[in-house]
């Protein structure tokens, strides 16, 4: 019987870890900015692969992987994909079991970043990049990860289903009894990105909202990318959360749905990306962290996945709503760390999911 993982139980304190968007940075040595050198390139191509465990969509991480290959040839990249909190569980069971597969790391909470670096499970790197184009607020201090996309969780109608003006506006819309039985929304205890929104909506609007809307006869799905797709489907006619992204992805493939802003402030979701100490292919896995952090690839990323990025140099497609111009709910990953645990308990009770 395999044994459920809590982060309370993988670590405590963490509020003290040095991030400086989690906390206050320890006092440490900068560290060292490493350049993509031709040395890193041959050492990488001799490892011959990289494996990248991640929750992105897998059409998502597919093209990435196609991407790096097809700047480096001769390195392969495995992709292993599954939602943010059960990667959590699997790496938390990997390390217990001495397996040692993953060379970087990729969540959509952004909390679990702190155990990981509290443990020494992740290795120092900064590539140039990073170090000149990130804000100090998206990277971690002593360099063990950084944020390689931003994206939101909105709400969101099927324009078949729903008028313009008869839509949701915020949250507190959703509990009008017209919308009972017409919703569907992602589920904490799987999905990084709604974990991280279940916490700032408990946090802006409390549990009593929750409560609410558990009565409201919601489909609960896994992933915050099963959400749009019920919608475009017709299967529900409002997106209680799930990610924008598809949203937007969805609209411009002509599929009828819109993405709602909400009035209260949209959740906002970071994912950072590090590199573990024991990386099986550690030179490969440097590559890859520089390669994903280029103004390039973070151009072409965000282009086609309608995510945003924290890359100065980074322009947002145009006919696309930049984020500068939502109202935007403030991320706490330190919070989510301590909370997450009470999240999944309270929110499988309420939704008797």
């Amino acid at each position: 019987m395999r044994t459920a993982v809590t982060r309370r139980g993988i670590i405590t304190g963490s509020a003290a870890l040095g991030l400086t968007v989690f906390a206050a940075p320890l006092k440490a040595a900068a560290p060292e900015v490493q350049a993509i050198t031709p040395q890193l390139i041959e050492a990488a191509i001799k490892e011959g692969k990289v494996v990248l465990y991640s929750p992105m969509d897998l059409p998502v991480g597919e093209k990435l992987g196609k991407a790096f290959e097809a700047r480096y040839p001769d390195i392969q990249v495995q992709i292993e994909r599954t939602g943010s909190e059960r990667l959590f569980q699997r790496v938390e069971q990997e390390f217990a079991s001495g397996i040692h597969a993953a060379d970087v790391i990729n969540s959509a909470d952004a909390s679990h970043f702190i155990p990981w670096k509290r443990n020494g499970w992740l290795a120092p790197f900064v590539s140039e990049d990073i170090a000149r184009y990130f804000p100090p607020e998206y990277r971690d201090g002593d360099g063990m990860f950084a944020t390689s996309r931003l994206w939101l969780s909105s709400i969101a109608y099927n324009t078949n289903l729903v008028k313009p003006e008869d839509a949701p506006q915020g949250f507190a819309d959703l509990l009008q009894p017209k919308w009972a039985g017409k919703m569907v929304k992602g589920h904490p205890a799987y999905s990084g990105t709604i974990m991280t929104t279940t916490f700032q909506l408990v946090r802006e609007l409390g549990w009593d909202y929750f409560e609410r809307l558990s009565k409201q006869r919601v489909m609960q799905v896994q992933s915050s990318t099963d959400p749009p797709k019920k919608l475009a489907l017709g299967e529900r006619a409002v997106m209680a959360d799930g990610n924008e992204y598809n949203v937007v992805l969805l609209k411009e493939a002509g599929q009828p749905v819109e993405p709602v802003y909400p009035a209260e402030g949209t959740p906002t979701i970071s994912g950072p990306t590090g590199i573990f100490a024991s990386a099986p292919h550690p030179n490969a896995a440097r590559l890859f962290q520089a390669w994903l952090h280029t103004r390039q690839t973070q151009q072409f990323f965000i282009d086609f996945t309608a995510q945003y990025s924290v890359h100065a140099q980074v322009q947002a497609k145009p006919g696309r709503r930049k984020i500068s111009d939502i109202k935007l709910m403030k991320e706490d990953p330190a919070g989510v760390e301590k909370m997450a645990d009470e999240i999944k308990t309270r929110y499988a009770r309420l939704f008797k999911v």
